[in-house]
């Protein structure tokens, strides 16, 4: 709670003080007539100094649940919110599973066989994934394989759900993979890299230890001991990571929907911040911050389920 209303608040006190009037935004700009900019400015509240604003801000936001009304496109924020975090939370939970599948793949064979040629090719995938910039990565698939092999589409979104009849647009399902396919090879050749290097290390800190040894000299076959010995003491300092990762990707993702068109969260707020968009930046630094919040929490709660010593009493 105490790092909502910190994040929120900074956010709110910079927009307060940027050298924009958000009166003569929401009366058309430059041509704003004297009498839409002072019933503007009563109705947002600019008459009142920031910590009152900052109030009637909460107050939409804990009782009525409403974020505002954005300047620009004079659509309610909410709605602008829930259309791009669908696409931010494709490509970051998508993301995320490939990275983890290719990260436990090769982190795991590399910790089985140290010094093989296997290991020596996931140490160089783990470099290239390191140095290179998540926008590089993306234009280079883009090219290869949007552009010179056709293999997938280069931009562009497809809505899970299917697009509306006379859009013209794709959608459904298999559309909605298809276009996500490179965005989550982008997000996964950065993070599988790092998520390798750990999950190596962890597996063979933890075959070193002594309930490892036990379960073998009690006869345990060797799925049995990797499984609920080895991975699941190996995967706790994953977790957190995983979390920590997930989070920063709510405000990194900007790079790879800029890249592949995809309206996000990230893309949103960068048009929005352009523009002096201030209900619109505010809702989604809200919505980001909360979902951070959750995520945690729910790595918290993972804790306790994987390993029994850790219990909220």
């Amino acid at each position: 709670m105490l790092l909502f209303l910190v994040v929120t608040f900074v956010t709110f006190v910079i927009f307060f003080m940027a050298p924009v009037a958000p009166q003569r935004l929401v009366c058309g700009g430059a041509q704003a007539k004297p009498e839409c900019m002072r019933a503007a400015t009563k109705k947002l509240g600019l008459d009142h100094p920031v910590y009152y604003q900052y109030g009637l801000f909460l107050k939409r936001l804990v009782i009525d649940r409403n974020l505002g009304t954005s300047f620009i496109t004079k659509q309610p924020v909410n709605h602008v919110i829930g259309r791009a975090a669908r696409v931010t939370a494709s490509l970051v939970f998508g993301g995320a599973v490939l990275w983890l599948m290719i990260g436990l793949f090769v982190g795991i064979l590399s910790a089985l066989r140290p010094r093989s040629l296997l290991d020596r090719a996931g140490m160089v995938f783990v470099l290239i994934g390191v140095s290179a910039h998540p926008v590089w990565i993306g234009l280079i698939f883009s090219y290869f394989f949007g552009y010179k092999w056709g293999i997938t589409p280069i931009a562009n979104y497809a809505n899970f759900f299917g697009a509306p009849s006379d859009s013209g647009l794709p959608g459904g399902p298999w559309q909605w993979f298809y276009h996500m396919i490179l965005p989550w090879c982008t997000f996964a050749i950065l993070f599988a890299a790092l998520y390798v290097r750990m999950i190596r290390a962890n597996v063979l800190e933890a075959m070193n230890e002594d309930y490892v040894r036990t379960a073998r000299a009690k006869g345990a076959p060797e799925w049995l001991v990797m499984r609920s010995h080895i991975l699941r003491n190996a995967m706790l300092p994953i977790i957190t990571m995983l979390g920590l990762d997930i989070g920063i990707l709510l405000g990194g993702a900007i790079f790879t929907e800029t890249v592949f068109g995809l309206p996000g969260l990230g893309k949103t707020a960068l048009e929005r911040l352009e523009g002096f968009d201030l209900p619109a930046v505010m809702g989604i630094t809200v919505f980001a911050t909360f979902a951070i919040i959750v995520i945690n929490l729910i790595v918290d709660v993972l804790y306790a389920w994987i390993d029994p010593r850790i219990r909220l009493s």
